[in-house]
């Protein structure tokens, strides 16, 4: 505002804190009535229009956004005192208006209504002492029984709407409340609860960020060497148990195992054996995948099978000369012993049959020799055959556990060096991290030096316009209301400079 028409109270204020700009408010020349609900401010208001049809009364609905009144009734009931959400209807009705005049509604349906009222007076000029000046009466504006009491309103309000500093104290109670929600801006704007949130939010994340990357990393370093021990005794037993199990199967079979049969049954132990070293491989490459997926480690990162069917020489069946000789005389002996007795059995029964029983009973005892040698000879070979079994499945035994032991060490040193890579790509994705929200937290640190520079150059200025402006409302107010004016004025000073200086 410029030129010969700017208020006076803009010019005195604006002396004092010019980077301050007016309320941007207008004054309508209404009375607004408010209260709590169900205090009775409609039927207060509709009586007031009737009996003072000269004067506008509003409720709050009346008045849009930027419209002040010139002043408020405010309506309490009589029922009980006035609670703090009661007190914030009045600040928000009165915020840019410095004329109160308060009223204790249904008078005429309690008894104890002066109880309350003096009650609502102290509770009032505790919350703020601005309102220590304001006049409180008794009304009555829709009694059940008797005519409608409300002439001490009347004559309060008329008073306070007579004041020839009315505007002026409007004006000032305007600045007041601009003055005090710029000392509150430049506050926020310093210790703003969006930025501290902010802050806090970021130094939460910074802390969870590097937590996540160590547990990360330790978590990972104790799946590995869980799954990795797991691995490697499930892969031991199994390979043991294949062994043993064909063992037991090849033992059975060559004690049934027949002398032309031999050779047939070396081909289907090299099979069996074989089959168990392929099943053993399948199974470690099975199972190191599992291994490999829990970990979030590629497949194609398992050592490939590398195991083989260990080789062992063919058992001695051919070099035993000494054994047969005597199994040879062994035989001839038994079965020379069974041709003289059955000769002699011939002899006994069927003399003419001497020389034919002779003969035969030489052919049998020939015949009982060849079988003995023939029978043990089977014995030795299956005995020799199921001893190169047993060395056969223990050097098989011997391979497989050192290819399960080989295999699980390539793949842990090639799944520790994937984690050791996915260590160094969290940690640069964390020094990534730290380097943003450490250059956002000094943005914020650099806003708030900033707005503590503006609030320490501008608040001096708002504070000794606030001081003048209560000084003023002071000075045109009673002697009570001076001396509350003054401490209010006091006590808010202090408080503005408190945390920010």
């Amino acid at each position: 505002m410029t030129g010969a028409t700017r208020d006076p109270v803009d010019e005195l204020v604006g002396a004092l804190a010019p980077e301050v700009p007016p309320p941007a408010i207008r004054r309508r020349d209404v009375v607004l009535v408010t209260g709590p609900w169900l205090a009775g401010s409609s039927s207060v208001v509709a009586l007031l229009r009737e009996r003072r049809p000269d004067v506008e009364f509003v409720e709050s609905d009346d008045l849009r956004p930027g419209q002040a009144p010139v002043a408020v009734v405010f309506v309490a009931s009589a029922v009980a005192p006035l609670t703090d959400s009661d007190c914030a209807v009045l600040d928000a009705a009165a915020a840019h208006t410095d004329v109160v005049v308060a009223a204790v509604a249904k008078i005429d349906a309690h008894a104890n209504w002066r109880d309350v009222l003096d009650e609502d007076r102290r509770i009032l000029d505790a919350h703020d002492e601005r309102y220590r000046g304001v006049p409180w009466v008794g009304v009555a504006a829709a009694p059940d029984l008797g005519s409608p009491r409300i002439d001490d309103l009347l004559a309060a309000l008329d008073a306070a709407l007579l004041d020839p500093s009315l505007q002026r104290r409007n004006r000032l109670r305007a600045w007041e409340f601009r003055l005090i929600d710029a000392a509150r801006r430049h506050r926020e704007a310093v210790e703003s609860p969006g930025r501290a949130a902010r802050v806090a939010a970021l130094q939460a994340e910074r802390t969870e960020a590097a937590r996540a990357v160590r547990v990360g990393k330790s978590e990972r370093a104790v799946a590995l060497r869980s799954q990795i021990q797991q691995a490697r005794l499930q892969l031991s037993y199994f390979a043991r148990n294949r062994c043993a199990s064909v063992r037991t199967e090849l033992q059975e079979d060559a004690a049934e195992v027949t002398r032309r049969g031999v050779p047939q049954f070396l081909g289907y132990v090299e099979q069996r054996m074989s089959a168990v070293v392929g099943e053993v491989d399948a199974g470690i490459v099975e199972h190191l995948t599992d291994v490999a997926v829990e970990l979030g480690v590629a497949p194609d990162r398992v050592a490939p099978a590398r195991v083989s069917v260990p080789a062992v020489g063919r058992p001695p069946l051919k070099s035993r000369g000494l054994e047969t000789r005597l199994m040879v005389l062994v035989g001839g002996g038994f079965g020379l012993g069974v041709a003289l007795s059955l000769s002699r059995l011939f002899a006994d029964l069927a003399p003419g049959w001497t020389v034919a029983g002779a003969v035969v009973c030489t052919l049998i005892g020939v015949a009982v020799a060849a079988w003995m040698v023939g029978t043990r000879a089977l014995l030795l070979d299956r005995a020799v055959i199921d001893r190169w079994i047993g060395e056969r499945a223990a050097a098989l035994r011997s391979s497989l556990d050192e290819a399960v032991a080989t295999r699980v060490l390539a793949t842990e040193m090639a799944m520790t060096s994937v984690l050791a890579h996915q260590v160094e790509v969290d940690n640069a994705r964390l020094a990534a991290d730290l380097n943003r929200i450490d250059v956002e937290l000094r943005e914020h640190a650099a806003a708030r030096s900033q707005a503590a520079a503006a609030r320490d150059a501008a608040l001096p200025s708002v504070l000794a316009a606030l001081t003048r402006v209560r000084h003023e409302l002071s000075a045109s107010g009673s002697d009570e209301g001076v001396a509350g004016e003054q401490n209010d004025a006091v006590s808010v000073i202090a408080a503005q400079q408190g945390p920010g200086r």
